[in-house]
């Protein structure tokens, strides 16, 4: 990882996998948003047993940055003990492409941390949903 905000952001988020609630599928997501401050702010992802209630590390993170303020997105990791790595779902997708338009999406298995796959938002979500 030759870039220091990547290696700051994935670190964070395998931090934040460490808090997931995932006691019915025991898969452990974290994700991280960068803002153009420099700010990081994290989440991992919380199940319900009505499955449908579950929301994903992305969503946590981007709810709880943009309820605090924050703003401005530069990139976001997301990770979890998965070959190469975990995408986001397309709710997610959706939401980053409303909120982080510009951002740049980190992805890493959290067992190899440093193996990072780079996409835009706008490489997993072409055509997304807008006025």
């Amino acid at each position: 990882m030759a870039n220091p905000d990547q290696a700051r952001l994935v670190k964070a988020a395998v931090l934040a996998s460490k808090c997931a609630v995932a006691p019915y599928s025991k898969f452990h997501v974290g994700a991280a948003l960068l803002t153009r401050s420099g700010e990081i702010i994290s989440g991992a992802n919380v199940e319900s047993i009505s499955y449908g209630l579950t929301c994903c590390a992305e969503r946590v993170a981007l709810f709880k940055a943009l309820t605090e303020g924050k703003k401005n997105f530069t990139a976001v990791a997301v990770v979890a003990a998965l070959k190469d790595g975990p995408t986001p779902c397309g709710a997610c997708r959706q939401l980053l492409f409303e909120y982080a338009p510009e951002a740049v999406v980190w992805i890493a298995d959290t067992r190899a941390p440093k193996k990072v796959r780079e996409f835009t938002v706008r490489e997993l979500l072409p055509h997304a949903f807008s006025f």
